[in-house]
């Protein structure tokens, strides 16, 4: 389990489509990448891991419960097996392997449930499989190996875990990627590995978060701020980045739109201006502010709670496609843009922010039925020529 099956590596060319906005449109991971997912307590690590197990494109999900609590393990089961695969009508569990590592087990079972974990996902992967492996959590597995390591009274590192613990988490990502199956006829299969971290206290410059950030080409934070202001997923967008955007623009610009990578910058930039723009209403409020600054917050508001928020369990709204995700993105920066250019053109802050086109866009996450791009792409038109 612990030695890679012989490979022929090719890039990865796709994303992992998963159907979260925050993740497809702004910090996507490739098929065949590794991304990881650190968080605190409370902030949301399991129901993201269980949402890219429900909802992501790929053909075979090996789900890692590496020292779980018995109960998750059995709700997951259960609830597997009721939930449909929404792209073939049958039950999750026919796509799905569970890797069950409670966490009363021994120690030595959880350090080698990850292992099994991949080799599973190898095999699936030389089929022509394109896998996810979910493994809830590395830090779990990293505890188990300074438990080991100090039963065999080995010398320890930082925090006393192995002085080897980068090694053996690079030796994990590593197998993840996208290959060539050595079959007649040849296929490609890919191994997707997300990685949830938990670092105690929410601490991410500790050692198991360190190394695994060097390790991995995505990575989604999950901001303690966002989780208790009840904004799931806590993806937080000025930590998070993805290493894969250059890669996968291509692909983007073909099947959703020529300006993909442009819309994501600009969205990008929007939110952290207005991180800028809350450090300076602290010190003087929000009426110091210039209109045009003021309506950058309001603009801010609304890619926050129209587009970036996604409750997981909305039976409309748990999930959309691609061409869905970026409509909804584009309406939002055309609300920024009218807004902006109506006051330039004369109108006062409470016109430009009260428009009937306004209010139409934040209910955009009911919408259902036929033809919705088409639908917010008219919804855009509008708001850009917001009187």
């Amino acid at each position: 389990m612990r030695i890679p099956r012989p490979a022929r590596r090719i890039p990865a060319d796709a994303p992992l489509v998963t159907g979260i906005r925050v993740i497809d449109m702004l910090f996507p991971v490739a098929r065949g990448g590794a991304a990881v997912i650190p968080g605190g307590f409370g902030t949301g690590k399991t129901v993201v891991e269980q949402s890219l197990a429900r909802l992501s494109d790929a053909d075979i999900v090996v789900y890692v419960g590496c020292g779980e609590r018995g109960n998750e393990m059995a709700d997951l089961l259960a609830s597997f097996r009721e939930l449909l695969d929404p792209r073939t009508g049958a039950p999750l569990m026919d796509r799905t392997v569970l890797v069950v590592n409670t966490s009363n087990m021994p120690v030595a079972a959880r350090e080698t449930s990850i292992q099994l974990g991949i080799t599973i996902a190898e095999y699936f992967r030389d089929q022509g499989y394109h896998v996810a492996l979910l493994a809830d959590s590395t830090s779990r597995w990293a505890e188990a190996l300074r438990e080991i390591s100090g039963r065999l009274e080995e010398l320890p590192g930082e925090e006393g875990f192995p002085a080897y613990l980068a090694s053996r988490l690079a030796g994990f990502y590593e197998r993840a990627g996208q290959v060539t199956t050595a079959g007649r006829p040849p296929r490609r299969g890919s191994i997707t590995v997300v990685g949830a971290v938990s670092p105690p206290g929410g601490d991410f410059s500790e050692p198991v978060t360190q190394a695994s950030l060097r390790l991995g080409g995505t990575f989604w934070a999950l901001d303690t701020e966002r989780a208790h202001a009840r904004h799931f997923p806590a993806i937080g967008w000025l930590q998070s980045y993805s290493l894969y955007v250059e890669r996968l623009t291509p692909w983007y610009r073909a099947r959703v739109g020529a300006d993909w990578d442009a819309r994501r910058a600009e969205a990008i930039g929007l939110l952290a201006r207005e991180r800028q723009l809350l450090d300076i209403v602290e010190l003087v409020g929000v009426d110091a502010l210039p209109d045009e600054d003021r309506l950058t917050l309001e603009a801010a508001r609304l890619m926050r709670e129209v587009f970036l928020q996604q409750h997981a369990l909305d039976p409309v709204d748990a999930s959309r496609p691609l061409d869905v995700q970026f409509a909804a993105l584009r309406a939002v920066l055309a609300a920024w843009h009218g807004m902006v250019a109506a006051l330039r053109g004369g109108a006062t802050i409470d016109e430009a922010t009260s428009a009937p086109a306004l209010r139409e866009l934040e209910r955009i996450k009911s919408w259902t039925g036929e033809g919705i791009p088409a639908r917010l792409d008219g919804l855009a038109t509008r708001l850009e020529g917001l009187p």
